[in-house]
């Protein structure tokens, strides 16, 4: 009867994950498994990866924190291209780099089943987000991708913003604090006139300025699917806050927006609170960390008494 088992944290190592393992191959009700932080290296991935070639249930698994590296990864990328449940895989911080990215990049092009792929905090760089954004050109199965802390740059996201172009089935991107900057922010948001697909976009802590932020408020005005988009952690400023506020008077589609850590102070708070006037469709608004000060909170506070559909988080 047991479907998820966690056993993160455990100190299980190379011969714990083999134990789970030989389960695996006669288990048929385990759906979600969860081993992070173990770590059972390279030689457990190993054991993890042969399981999955004959395991027919599971759904979720969990390997962050593994240490699995190079050879551990081309293993998990070798079962990717046989097995046909596993639609959610975590290999976040697991040493991962360019060449290892692109054994997995390889397994994306004629796996089936996978929605959801975590490759956050590990060294593929740009060269293995090419690989990566490779894949999405003709992978129609990945729904939900994470490129956090990489870092790609703005190469990159160029790779990777060419590949939304084409790709018709990512609704998820996550590239936080990919040191993409002012060329990287410019990639995405061309992208983002002609995706059609992309509902969710993180870009935070990613060096992104007033400059940035106008490309990005620009493709707003067009899209017409992106419903959240995270900005936090950025230096738009007061002048970018205007060019995302110029944006929102038009746009329809956004219902999520993360501003948080950004000095936009009360000009800035200013700009998006007139906005947030005539606005009917934002629902959810982070300006936490801000530095709107008592000025800007009054402006908000302004905005308040005819919007009746936000939400803002300040803390």
């Amino acid at each position: 009867t047991l479907t998820t088992l966690d056993l993160s944290w455990n100190e299980i190592g190379a011969e714990g994950a083999q134990h789970i393992a030989d389960a695996l191959r006669t288990n048929t009700t385990l759906t979600t498994l969860h081993l992070s932080g173990n770590p059972i290296g390279a030689q457990g991935a190993q054991h993890i990866a042969d399981a999955l070639r004959t395991n027919t249930t599971l759904t979720t698994l969990h390997l962050s924190w593994n240490g699995i590296g190079a050879e551990g990864a081309q293993h998990i990328a070798n079962a990717l291209r046989t097995n046909t449940t596993l639609t959610t895989l975590n290999l976040n911080e697991n040493g991962i780099g360019a060449e290892e990215a692109q054994h997995i990049a390889n397994a994306l092009q004629t796996n089936t089943a996978l929605t959801t792929l975590d490759l956050s905090w590990n060294e593929i760089g740009a060269k293995g987000a090419q690989h990566i954004a490779d894949a999405l050109r003709t992978n129609t199965t990945l729904t939900t991708l994470h490129l956090s802390g990489n870092p790609i740059g703005a190469q990159g996201a160029q790779h990777i913003a060419n590949a939304l172009r084409r790709n018709t089935t990512l609704t998820a991107l996550n590239l936080r604090s990919n040191e993409i900057g002012a060329e990287g922010a410019q990639h995405i948001a061309n992208a983002l006139r002609t995706n059609t697909t992309l509902t969710t976009l993180n870009l935070r802590s990613n060096e992104i300025g007033a400059e940035e932020a106008q490309h990005i408020a620009n493709a707003l005005r067009t899209n017409t699917t992106l419903t959240t988009l995270h900005l936090s952690g950025n230096p738009i400023g007061a002048q970018g806050a205007q060019h995302i506020a110029n944006a929102l008077r038009t746009n329809t589609t956004l219902t999520t927006l993360d501003l948080s850590g950004n000095p936009i102070g009360a000009q800035g708070a200013q700009h998006i609170a007139d906005v947030l006037r005539t606005n009917t469709t934002l629902t959810t608004l982070d300006l936490k960390g801000s530095r709107i000060g008592a000025e800007g909170a009054q402006h908000i506070a302004d905005a308040l008494r005819t919007n009746t559909v936000i939400l803002i988080s300040f803390y």
